[in-house]
Parts: structure tokens; sequence; C-alpha cells
């Protein structure tokens, strides 16, 4: 009874030929066919002439969509919330069943994540991918308009636009922009102008068969009259425009709550319609040293402390079946000595990575990894504890997770809720129980409490410290660039062999956000190209917009830790006079030590070694003396105190 007599009759007549009667694309077609159902409602008695008349020339209104997943270009998002319902109840289901779903989109957050994703792809495309030319061109007409309407072009690219260059000289570009056209293939009759100044050209040096040309001197030398372009209007003039073109380079981005698992954002790529492939979760690359914060959980699980000391030195490995030996080298192809956890985290060591995870076995570190939900079945090499074992941002963030929310596994969603046709839950993400919850009146009881079944992957007390040890990468490590957000804030880069894959991992006490950038077809990306330069930046744009206006929030501290001031270097308790002092979170029952006997002269000897180490044949930890074989050097037994559980 909501409806007129002329809306009833058009969708009596759409079952026929939906698409004949179109109402945007077919819309006379679609009147006269309504008006002929309206007719024959008369003709059967079920409405009288007066009112015949009245609804025929009723005008045929239908509000279009207000929204799609392009409008927040979450067209990725989407299409993995298909294939989740259509895994639980089949396409079928999906078509005809009437299904209402909930999801965990956050709009606001999926448009900023885009945004800081494609500007990260862009910036690198612009630096070091060159100027591959326009996207076609077009003989210069009077309908230059309508030709330019002909052109097939992403719709998920917004705010880019498709132009003309109508004029060119040395100083500027005229271009004419691509008009609109409405739902009826109508083209907007506005004919709409700008400019493209040399300041938003200069960039265009010309992509060569080996590297990159001269910068151009003048707009002329980067455009003709005919080129068609992608162009982004720029913020500080409306007349003026920025020349764009779609980048070669792709990435992924993830954004979660890490309390529960609902993802608010998901980037799969640069668009879309050009790529359905979704670099988020589907992708599968190497994380590189954006693993390790994963190995340090477990060596803390397994009673390492923050001051516990690691040796970073030359290693060698018999791979088994093969003449090769495995060498790791750290970043800066040096080594420091025995260093702290922290240490080993903050810089990024590889090689002490490498001793912690053959101490506490790899096959532990594979059972943990599989709990933080990063890999499903990971292969027990070391190397895997540096990150070569493939995994998808999905999965990374996921990990993350665990680290920022106490420890609590958690399974990632993108829906909360779906409900048949009759409006009853068939789906529900959360299950967590109120068993208190329907109490008729109050009696005293204690206050309602929801049942979290979820496992406890780590402990809270874990979970803090290895936060803590990811601030200490934004402070005084790998990734500096993140200090800017201002924010308490913790995160891991990595970077792969040959700069293929840059990746930054990061969060705040409620937002776990993790970013990869590389080629589909992986390759150097250059030197440099580190998660550090390429990924941390795209962290740091995106949480800048996310959480403007927010309170700065310090990461929630659990019951059983104690702090305690330590001279950050050498992982002892905080003397007078000390330089390098931090306060470490301790776990009840553990402290500092007091002293290390040497430690200097240690790091020194080590260092001096570089490659002539052969191999590290025993730790003896009763004097805490490393004893080292080498064919150039004499036996020798470097004097270490270490603290309790620290193993080489």
């Amino acid at each position: 009874d909501k409806l007129s007599i002329a809306q009833t009759a058009y969708l009596a007549a759409l079952p026929k030929a939906p698409n004949n009667y179109h109402p945007f694309r077919n819309t006379e077609r679609a009147i006269t066919r309504r008006n002929y159902v309206i007719g024959r409602m008369f003709q059967n008695g079920y409405i009288d002439q007066e009112k015949m008349i009245e609804a025929q020339s009723e005008p045929l209104n239908v509000n279009p969509r207000p929204f799609g997943a392009h409008i927040f270009a979450a067209e990725y998002f989407a299409e993995d919330v298909r294939k989740k319902v259509a895994e639980l109840y089949g396409n079928k289901k999906i078509l005809r069943g009437g299904l209402s779903i909930r999801t965990t989109l956050d709009p606001k957050l999926q448009a900023e994540a885009r945004e800081s994703l494609v500007k990260g792809m862009v910036g690198y495309d612009r630096k070091y991918g060159g100027w591959r030319g326009p996207v076609t061109r077009i003989k210069l007409t009077e309908n230059w308009a309508e030709d330019l309407t002909k052109i097939e072009r992403p719709n998920d690219i917004k705010p880019w636009r498709l132009a003309v260059v109508l004029e060119v000289n040395k100083k500027v570009a005229k271009i004419g922009l691509r008009p609109s056209v409405d739902r009826a293939n109508k083209i907007s009759a506005v004919r709409e102008t700008g400019l493209i100044p040399y300041a938003e050209v200069k960039w265009a040096r010309a992509k060569l068969k080996k590297g990159l040309g001269k910068r151009p001197k003048s707009v002329s030398q980067v455009l003709e009259v005919g080129d068609v372009v992608y162009v982004e209007q720029t913020t500080s003039n409306i007349e003026n425009y920025k020349l764009r073109q779609i980048p070669k380079i792709s990435g992924g981005m993830v954004v979660m709550d890490p309390h529960t698992g609902r993802v608010h954002a998901l980037v799969g790529g640069f668009s879309y319609k050009l790529s359905q492939f979704n670099r988020a979760s589907q992708a599968k690359r190497q994380p590189g040293s954006a693993f390790k914060p994963f190995v340090y959980a477990v060596a803390l699980e397994q009673g390492y402390t923050p001051s516990s000391l690691v040796l970073d030195a030359p290693y060698e490995k018999k791979i088994k079946g093969q003449r090769k030996i495995w060498k790791p080298q750290n970043y800066s192809k040096r080594f420091y000595g025995p260093s702290t956890l922290r240490l080993g985290i903050e810089r990024s060591r590889n090689v002490m990575t490498v001793r912690l995870a053959e101490d506490i076995g790899m096959t532990t570190v594979s059972k943990y990894a599989r709990d933080f939900g990063v890999y499903e079945n990971l292969n027990p090499y070391l190397s895997m504890s540096l990150g070569a074992g493939e995994t998808t941002v999905m999965d990374m963030v996921t990990g993350y997770s665990v680290l920022a929310n106490g420890g609590k596994k958690i399974t990632p969603t993108l829906i909360d809720r779906i409900q048949d046709r009759y409006g009853r839950t068939i789906y529900r993400h959360d299950q967590r129980e109120c068993t208190t919850c329907f109490a008729e009146k109050w009696a005293g009881q204690e206050e309602p409490k929801l049942i979290d079944h979820r496992k406890q992957v780590i402990a809270a007390t874990t979970a803090y410290q290895i936060t803590s040890f990811l601030e200490g990468v934004v402070i005084r490590g790998t990734a500096p660039v993140v200090r800017k957000l201002g924010k308490p804030v913790a995160g891991k880069t990595g970077t792969t062999n040959d700069y293929k894959d840059a990746w930054f991992v990061g969060y705040t006490p409620d937002l776990v956000v993790g970013v990869y950038l590389g080629f589909d077809s992986p390759k150097n990306m250059g030197r440099s190209q580190t998660g550090g330069h390429l990924a941390a930046p795209v962290f740091l744009d995106f949480m800048k917009k996310a959480l403007k206006g927010k309170p700065a929030i310090p990461f929630r501290v659990p019951n059983g830790l104690n702090f305690y001031r330590i001279n950050g270097k050498t992982g002892v308790a905080a003397m007078p006079g000390d330089k390098n002092i931090i306060t470490e979170a301790f776990k009840d029952g553990a402290e500092p030590p007091e002293e290390l006997v040497n430690f200097e002269d240690s790091i020194d000897n080590f260092d001096s070694l570089e490659n002539s180490i052969d191999t590290l044949d025993y730790f003896d930890s009763g004097n805490g003396s490393i004893i080292i074989l080498d064919d150039k050097l004499d036996s020798q037994s470097l004097d270490l105190s270490l603290d309790s559980g620290a193993i080489f």
C-alpha cells in the first residue's frame, strides 16, 4: 500500500525484460511498457479511468542506488565479502537468497587508506618509473569531448580524470576534460578546460630502455596536441591540473581492529577495474624483517628477558645435501657483538635473529606462527626466521593484532552479521557469550560479562614487551619517519632480498595497519627502497588522517610487569653517569643484571673478527665463555657475563 499505481505497474513490467525497460538506459521504452500495464489494469477492472490517466501521466521517478563499492574505492573489499558469503552459502543464495549483509567496512578509513596507498605508489612511479607517454592519442576536432567519452577508463580512480591536450607551449598545456555521462548515456553539454603548468610535468623524465632520460625543460617536451592523459586538479589553483599516469608498482593495505579482527579497510591495488587480483588478501610475498617480532615474542615466552644477550657475529650453516654454506648478513654488512633483544629488533639484526631462532627451535617458531595467524604451515628452516616464507598482508596484520591486543588469538573478518530475507540472523562473527545478560531483574548478582573463549597465544606481558620493542623501532630504529605521528605507535619494517618487497606493519592501541609495496612480477625496486623508505611513509600518511583530532592513547600495561631503568646498550641496571638509559619492562621474577664484565671489549673483538669466524662450536654456560674455533685464529675464549637465558 506504499506504492503508487504507476510504481506497481512498472515493477510488474520489469520481469519480462529488465534490461529492455531499464529506467535510465531505456527510459521511453520503460514508460511505454509501464503505461501498457496500467491500461490492462483498467481493462481488467482493477482501477477506474481517472486513476489510469493519472497514473500514466506520472513521471518515471527511480532513485539510483546512492552507494556502490566504487564510491568508497571498496571493490576489493566487496569482492572478498562476496567470496566469503559464497563459501558459506553458495552463489545461488547470494543472488536469490534475499540476504542482508552487515560488513565491517568503515567508509572514511577505506577512502583514506586508498588515498594513502595510491599516494605512495604514484610517488615511487614518478621518481623511478619515468614518463611512459599518453594513454592514447586522438585527432583533435570540435567533437573532442565526445571522442573522450569513447575511451575506456577505470571508474574507480577518482579524483583522476581523462583529458586531451588542446594547446601546448613551453610553459603550459591547455587541456579539455572528459565530460560526465549520465545513466542514460547522455553526454553533458558542459565543456571544461584547464591548464597543466610546467611545475606539474617536470617530474616526467622519459622512460628509456635503460634508466630514465633527463628532466624535461618545457611542457612541450612532454606533451603534444591530441595526447590523452590522466590529470588531477591541484588544491592551490582550481584551474591547474597535475599530470598523472597509472603506476606500474602495486601494493596492498589492511586496517584492522586488533581486539575483534574487524577489517575496517582493505585496498588490494591501484584499481579493481584494471586488476581484480587482491594484493592485500591473495598475494603471497616474503615479509622479510617484519616477521622478526614473532621470533622475539617466542623467545620471551621461552624465558628470555629484554636484557638477554644474543651474539651478533658471523654465522655459517651447512645446507643438508648441498655443498653450499648459508651465511646470513646484517643490512649494514657489519657485526656488533653481544646485543640485547631490544637492539636486535630496533636495529633489525639478521644474524641475532637466526641465532635466537636456532636456540628456541624453528619447530617452536612454526607452531607459534600458526597460532599468530601469520602462516598455516611454516617450514622449520632457519631462513624462515628472517621472513623468507610467503604470506599475505591480511595474515601479517592478523599476527600483529595479537601483539596489540594482549596476546589473544583473533580471526579476521569483513562481515559482522548476515540475516536472511525474514530478518533472522544466520551468521554472526562475534561468538562471545553472555549467559547472565537476560535476567529479568537485578538481585544483587554481578554485572553481566561476555565470556571470551579465544586462545591466549602469548602472555599479555610478552605482548607488551614486544610492543615496547616495536615502539623503539619508531623512536630509535628503522622507521624514524613514523615518529612524525606524534602519538604512541609501534611497528616494524620489512625488506626482502634485492629490494623486491617493502613492508611496514604498525599499530596504536586500537588500530593495526599493514602496508606492502612491490611489483606483481617481483623485481628490484632500486637500492635503498626499503620498508622504512617506501611503506612506512604510507602508514604515516594514513594514520595522520585516521587519528586526526583523537587523543594520544598509551599502550595498556598488563599486570605482572615491573619497570627498571637500564643501560639501553648493555641491558644492565642503569648506573650513575650512564648515557643510554631507557625504561624496560620485566616480568615478575626477572630483573636486569647488575653488571656485565668486559662488555665493551667483547663488542670490539667480535666486530674485528668480520668474516673470519668459521663456526660457533659451543657456549659454556658455566663460566659465560664462548669458544670459537677458526683456522685463522687460535682457539680463544671471550669472557662475557650473560643474563640467564641468553644462549648463543
